[in-house]
């Protein structure tokens, strides 16, 4: 009987971890994954650009202060209203993709 129960009590915190997955916090310029951080549109803004892409199947981003590009999932609406500014997201991170829980202008 303590054995089923140690197994148990084992598959129940294995079960568990996934479930704590930590959240992270980046802060870093909302662009788009086909310009990344050296837009290209001439004429257009950095903000007009990350949307012109947007519309031909580009991926929201945020270039982070270490210069590296992480695409964002999720919450499009918010990003994309933020486009083209230094942002704090926060939100689950897996590779270089976040799904995003918050997104606000970095103070």
């Amino acid at each position: 009987m303590k054995k089923i129960f140690a197994c148990l009590m084992m598959l129940t915190a294995l079960c568990a971890i996934p479930a704590m997955a930590a959240n992270s916090t980046l802060t870093g310029v909302v662009t788009d994954d086909m310009c990344g951080k050296n837009h290209m549109m001439p004429g257009k803004t950095n903000a007009d650009c990350t949307r012109e892409c947007m519309k031909h199947g580009a991926k929201f981003a945020v270039v982070a202060g270490d210069g590296k590009l992480y695409l964002l999932s999720g919450k499009a609406a918010e990003i994309g209203a933020l486009a083209g500014q230094k942002v704090t997201v926060s939100g689950e991170l897996k590779g270089n993709t976040m799904t995003v829980a918050s997104v606000a202008a970095a103070k």
